[in-house]
């Protein structure tokens, strides 16, 4: 990948984990789970999880250092033990939700309850998200030793991804917030990898 495409990829995935967060309902309930602004909001997490994995790799041939490929593998090992958690969570308790309405079984949202706190389905999440931050994290410093793009410029990505299994626990304003903090994380990335792709062109 060019800087140019490694810049978008950054600024759409920031964009994305915005959006996730703001369209996805604040409650936890069979309304909430049972809405389009469910699957969207969660569609959009997905999304950008894929991205970051790209724009991480794309980071790598950037830079060419053997962090950053580090950073790129951890990267997509997490992405990919995220992603099973996230998916069913979007379509499989959206189907739960809408039944549970349907029927008038509000017992139906036990399994909800039973797959998000499933011992296997609970670790890989949680692994995943860990492995996430841990990636970003190598990234940012990846970047702060590179002397090709400023210093900076992958801290706030990496501190939002380290905080991204706290922040489940927040509120919901704390939440948009977090969503908010990945977004100038991977704007201000993106930005910096677009003025290196314009030195590049001279």
């Amino acid at each position: 990948m060019s800087p140019r495409l490694t810049s978008a990829a950054f600024a759409t995935s920031g964009i994305l984990f915005l959006l996730y967060p703001a369209i996805r309902p604040s409650g936890d309930d069979a309304a909430a789970m049972a809405s389009t602004s469910w699957v969207a909001g969660h569609a959009a997490a997905m999304a950008g999880f894929i991205l970051i994995g790209l724009a991480v790799l794309g980071l790598h041939q950037v830079l060419g250092d053997r962090l950053s490929l580090r950073a790129a593998v951890v990267t997509w090992i997490g992405a990919g033990l995220t992603l099973p958690y996230y998916g069913a969570e979007d379509f499989g308790l959206n189907v739960i939700a809408r039944r549970s309405l349907r029927d008038g079984a509000p017992a139906l949202m036990e399994l909800a309850e039973e797959f998000r706190y499933g011992p296997v389905a609970v670790t890989m999440f949680a692994a995943g998200l860990a492995l996430l931050g841990v990636g970003l994290v190598m990234a940012a410093v990846s970047i702060w030793r590179s002397g090709t793009l400023p210093k900076w410029s992958g801290l706030a990505l990496a501190l939002g991804f380290a905080l991204f299994i706290p922040q489940f626990f927040g509120p919901y304003p704390l939440r948009v917030a977090h969503g908010a903090l990945i977004l100038v994380g991977g704007l201000w990335t993106a930005a910096a990898l677009w003025r290196a792709g314009e030195r590049q062109s001279r």
